[in-house]
């Protein structure tokens, strides 16, 4: 999780928080908190790194729709970025 950067990150958490989402149901939450356009070339390079990380798995709805899903150690990773933060945070 460290090697990530912070859109890659947050990347991680909307898959995480959404019931196996689409690029651009991905895209739209972004862009809602980032309170900007989100660009297919800034998203889905970066998403398939994630894919390439194996932190998230991409499945075919259809010819054109591809879902996202965290991998085990995905969820993992959030885990324990979770608990790293909390040590800082909670306190």
């Amino acid at each position: 999780m460290y090697d990530l950067t912070g859109f890659q990150r947050d990347l991680l958490y909307v898959i995480a928080g959404l019931d196996e989402p689409h690029g651009l149901a991905i895209k739209e939450e972004l862009e809602d908190y980032y309170e900007k356009e989100i660009h297919h070339g800034r998203l889905y390079p970066n998403l398939d790194t994630l894919v390439e990380k194996g932190l998230v798995e991409k499945g075919q709805r259809d010819r054109r729709t591809n879902y996202y899903t965290l991998t085990r150690r995905g969820r993992r990773e959030i885990d324990a970025r979770t608990e790293w933060e909390a040590q800082y945070i909670d306190h």
